[in-house]
């Protein structure tokens, strides 16, 4: 077991919204150290979805983060031989950081030509609570909820 806890390393807001949690998206959304790289298919993202949608982009990206961030998940635990699926909620670090590597890895998997393309359009379906991340977090919860006989066994 560790003898304290992990110290939380100070998150600097980007350049251009002045927002920390801007930079955490980015970071997730950073492949081989290339900050910049993924700065620009952010901004640009975020620029299309304000052009598609007509409103505030980054408004509807931080609408679209609090659609799919989950409030339960469900953990695995042996007891007596049989491994049960239980439900626990999740505190508010990981909830957001689910749901950021959520939105990055089906927008990811989406067929638009360019990562920013990829990137708005996943965020319009998050926004709209429709789309591959929005239904992993229903999958989430429904799945909690098919396993909440074996909550008292929680850890």
């Amino acid at each position: 077991m560790r003898r304290r806890t992990a110290k939380r390393m100070p998150v600097l807001p980007d350049p251009r919204f002045n927002d920390e949690m801007v930079t955490k998206f980015v970071n997730n959304l950073m492949l081989e150290g290339k900050k910049s790289v993924a700065l620009t298919i952010f901004y640009n993202a975020i620029d299309k979805v304000s052009e598609k949608t007509g409103e505030e982009g980054l408004e509807v990206w931080k609408k679209a983060v609090v659609n799919v961030t989950p409030a339960v998940e469900v953990r695995s635990r042996r007891v007596g031989g049989a491994t049960f699926q239980i439900p626990q909620p999740i505190r508010d670090s990981r909830k957001l950081s689910l749901g950021m590597k959520w939105l990055i890895g089906f927008a990811r998997k989406r067929n638009e030509k360019t990562m920013a393309d990829r990137l708005a359009a996943e965020i319009m379906a998050a926004a709209k609570e429709e789309g591959a991340t929005f239904k992993k977090k229903e999958d989430t919860h429904r799945m909690a909820e098919a396993n909440k006989a074996f909550s008292h066994f929680r850890f």
